[in-house]
C-alpha cells in the first residue's frame, strides 16, 4: 500500500499542472490581484513612513 502511495505522489509531482479554464482562475485576474496587493502594500508603507517623518519633524 505504501508502494502505491509513493508511486501516486511521484506521478502527481512529476506531472506539470496546466491551466484549466473552468476550474482555475485566469492568469490575467491573478496578475491584476498581484498588482493590487503590491500597490496597497506600497501605500501602507509610504503612509507609515510619512507619519514617522511627520512625528519626527513636529516632535
Amino acid at each position: 500500500m505504501a508502494d502505491a502511495q509513493k508511486r501516486l505522489s511521484h506521478t502527481t509531482l512529476k506531472r506539470r499542472q496546466r491551466f484549466h479554464p473552468k476550474r482555475d482562475v485566469r492568469p490575467a485576474v491573478l496578475a491584476k490581484a498581484n498588482r493590487l496587493v503590491i500597490s496597497a502594500a506600497a501605500f501602507i508603507g509610504l503612509s507609515f513612513l510619512a507619519i514617522v517623518i511627520l512625528q519626527a519633524v513636529l516632535g
